[in-house]
Order: C-alpha cells, then sequence, then structure tokens
C-alpha cells in the first residue's frame, strides 16, 4: 500500500506511482472521488465527469443501496406497459452510445 501524510490543510502529496498508474498529469487533470462507506476511491476524472449532474451519483447510489437492501420491493414491468412501449416505439433505430446534446425533458 502506498502513503502519503494529509497537512493540518487537508492537503497532499500523490505518491509517483499513484500518480502514474491513471496516468494523473499534476496540473492538467482533476481528481474524481468516490466514498462507499469508510472507503474512498479517488481516479482520474474525464471531462464528461467533471461536467455531469452532482445529484445523479448520489442518487443512483441510492437506488442501488435500497435494491440490496430490499429485493422484495422490486417488481417486473406490467405486460400491457411492456405491449405498449413497443408499440410506441416500433421501428425507432436508437443508438445507446450515442451523445445527448441539449437539455432533456424527464
Amino acid at each position: 500500500m502506498r502513503r502519503s501524510r494529509v497537512d493540518r490543510r487537508s492537503r497532499t502529496t500523490l505518491p509517483s506511482r499513484v500518480r502514474k498508474a491513471p496516468g494523473i498529469r499534476p496540473g492538467e487533470d482533476d481528481l474524481g472521488w468516490e466514498i462507499r462507506g469508510t472507503h474512498v476511491i479517488a481516479r482520474r476524472a474525464t471531462e464528461s465527469e467533471a461536467e455531469q449532474d452532482p445529484a445523479l451519483l448520489p442518487f443512483l447510489r441510492l437506488l442501488e443501496h435500497d435494491v440490496a437492501a430490499h429485493p422484495d420491493r422490486l417488481r417486473t414491468m406490467p405486460e400491457d406497459l411492456r405491449q405498449r412501449l413497443l408499440t410506441v416505439t416500433g421501428g425507432l433505430d436508437v443508438d445507446l452510445d450515442e451523445t445527448i446534446e441539449g437539455a432533456v425533458a424527464l
């Protein structure tokens, strides 16, 4: 395990091997922080991650925790709703990896 000390102003220096593993460039890259209970995961953040809605990841974590804690609450989609969705979207060519441009209303 690599270690570094946190100073009185909550700063630390990333050891060289820690910076080099994910390709972190000092003065150029941002770090992304993820909290999982008492563990903190730091990684090089991509530009798109830096621009994401700050509420999205906490909301997804909440859902993940809720599903894990209460799997009995999960329900299948009613067949009539599934059929209606297939009818409404039938024939549409969808690229799930395509970038969404502009505002999205849900």
